[in-house]
């Protein structure tokens, strides 16, 4: 994930690059600046502003709130929705560290309510006997991996992630990579909730509702987009604690769209991870073992690791400068000593929490599904941060995330694999953040869950803190993103994605107008909506922002030269093989 090096091999040896990488990855640091509270008040808990986690949503305005409240109780939960309610008043829900990419969070106007889930972190109850886990919709899914492990129970599934929030991960339908069982996603393990949602005077302004698989909303509330309620606590259903094996094998990406097909029914929590311009994907096979397997095995993964912000800031400024230079031969070096340096270092996964001495690397479920040890530090004044940290000069960027149905999977492959060979560096920007990763998913029957089988194709590519300045291979990155949701009906992560990814989407969701009549009857004033989740649940219209050079940053799908940067030599063009593509592009000899 982490982008370690961008300069062109005149400006830097391999040499200086790959000691500046090898340190940059193997500092295993104990302290670290945690990322800081995303809202931001001037006067205690009034006149605030919230972001995301890495400081910028995809349009760049700013949120602004009238106030934020911070429960430590269900109790206090109920009397802020019931308070919000009385009052007509817009709330949205906060997590701990605002992960999600959209303006989820944000509510109209700048005299809405937040709620912030960040106290409301307890483990409820854990039940050996049932194997239920009942917990705060605010506990981050780190505590909920050790608490569980602590009862000799596991969660099966997980993102790779552990500094997101139950009622995050169940809004933004998250998940790890498994076509097994019930399959990978965190809602599709979840057997009961309770929702707070406004209520009508007679109500005392608030409704709670204890839901579970045998009522009629349940599907609905699973996946919510933050706009049914605040959620207030959920049981999982969990399993007994068990082992897994991993080993990561690099082959040639030329049978990918076949193995792809098959490779997630062998292993129960495979993924793939591939890198396009080098022709190669690596395999991890994944697959639970007998406890009596010997190995305490540790994951943690390199780009989750606390970094030196010096160290993030030459990084930066040397991607800065490829971009400048259109070098996009420094990046594919780039790219190679970068994924070459984290296969040498089994991408964070040592044998026995200490050294990795080679594959299969086994230990027990808590160790290896999740990891993120840039949050568990103390705050050494950001000498070193998570990479993404917006108070560092470090990593900024896009992240395109979208889940294609299996039936789709290999032709959508092979397209991909056809735009390479007519530009065959342009997917190097991505390989820097270590290629694309292919996770599996299963059908949820969650209403905004997936719709079918499918394989979630999840990239991170460099993005310019100037709005109107395009990338290098603009057009190719586009292309592959409207081919993805328009030709191959992609399904966008709602918790990731630019706003042209939600275009038209509730129309790709069987039940999303079943959906929408349960928001309607959970929230008939709209208090938990805003513009924007009604313009993606397809209710308003506006979601596209039209204005100069709106494509570059996925704000709209360019239909005039204005939409990218003329100035600058990116003119709107038809895409290279799907022509109903319309991307920024600096090929000369086509004429719109």
């Amino acid at each position: 994930m982490m982008s370690f090096f961008s300069c062109k091999i005149s400006c830097i040896s391999p040499t200086t690059i790959l000691v500046l990488t090898t340190f940059v990855m193997l500092l295993g640091i104990a302290v670290c600046s945690p990322p800081e509270d995303p809202i931001k008040c001037s006067n205690n808990r009034s006149d605030c502003t919230i972001t995301n986690s890495y400081g910028a949503f995809p349009d760049r305005t700013t949120c602004r709130v009238a106030e934020v409240v911070y429960p430590a109780s269900e109790d206090e939960l109920i009397a802020a929705v019931a308070a919000a309610t009385k009052n007509n008043r817009k709330v949205k829900v906060a997590t701990r560290y605002s992960h999600s990419i959209p303006k989820l969070v944000c509510p109209d106007g700048e005299d809405g309510l937040l709620i912030s889930t960040k106290n409301l972190n307890k483990i409820r109850k854990v039940d050996t006997m049932t194997g239920t886990m009942t917990v705060d919709s605010g506990v981050t899914l780190r505590q909920l991996i050790n608490e569980s492990a602590k009862a000799g129970l596991a969660l099966p599934y997980a993102p790779y992630w552990w500094g997101l929030t139950i009622g995050g991960m169940m809004a933004t339908a998250a998940h790890g990579s498994s076509l097994w069982g019930k399959g990978s996603a965190i809602h599709d393990h979840v057997v009961g909730l309770k929702m707070i949602s406004p209520g009508h005077f007679e109500d005392g302004y608030v409704k709670v509702r204890t839901l579970n698989e045998t009522d009629v909303d349940f599907d609905a509330a699973k996946v919510s987009l933050g706009v049914l309620g605040v959620i207030s606590q959920v049981t999982f259903q969990v399993q007994p604690i068990f082992k897994r094996s991993i080993t990561y094998t690099m082959k040639n990406d030329s049978d990918l769209g076949d193995q792809a097909l098959t490779f997630g029914n062998q292993h129960e929590f495979a993924d793939l991870t591939w890198y396009p311009s080098q022709r190669r994907v690596l395999y991890r096979t994944d697959d639970r073992v007998p406890l009596t397997t010997k190995g305490d095995a540790l994951n943690d993964f390199t780009g989750f690791r606390p970094t030196l912000s010096s160290a993030l800031a030459v990084i930066r400024s040397l991607e800065e400068n490829q971009e400048s230079r259109a070098d996009a031969e420094g990046k594919c070096v780039a790219a190679i000593l970068t994924t070459s340096l984290l296969r040498i270092n089994a991408f964070g996964l040592t044998n026995n929490g200490i050294v990795f001495t080679g594959y299969p690397v086994v230990g027990y479920q808590n160790r290896l599904q999740s990891s993120g040890t840039c949050l568990d530090s103390l705050n050494d004044a950001l000498i070193t941060a998570c990479p993404w940290d917006s108070r560092v000069k470090g990593e900024f960027f896009h992240q395109t995330t979208f889940t294609i149905g299996m039936s789709k999977v290999k032709a959508f492959i092979q397209d991909v694999q056809r735009l390479v060979s007519l530009e065959p560096k342009s997917f190097c920007g991505t390989e820097e953040y270590n290629g694309i990763l292919m996770r599996y998913v299963k059908a949820s029957t969650a209403y905004l869950g997936k719709e079918e089988d499918g394989i979630d194709f999840d990239m991170t590519y460099y993005r310019s803190k100037d709005p109107l300045a395009p990338r290098l291979f603009e057009d190719i990155l586009e292309e592959l993103e409207q081919m993805a949701m328009f030709k191959y009906g992609g399904l966008p992560h709602w918790g990731k994605n630019r706003n042209l990814a939600f275009e038209g989407v509730i129309k790709k969701y069987k039940n999303g107008g079943k959906f929408i009549r349960v928001k309607e009857r959970f929230d008939p004033q709209g208090l938990f909506s805003s513009e924007w989740t009604n313009q993606v649940l397809g209710l308003k219209e506006g979601l596209s922002i039209v204005k100069e050079g709106c494509a570059l940053e996925g704000l709209c799908i360019c239909s005039q030269d204005s939409h990218c940067a003329p100035n600058k030599g990116y003119y709107c063009q038809p895409g290279r093989i799907y022509k109903d593509a319309r991307v920024c592009s600096s090929r000369k000899e086509i004429l719109t």
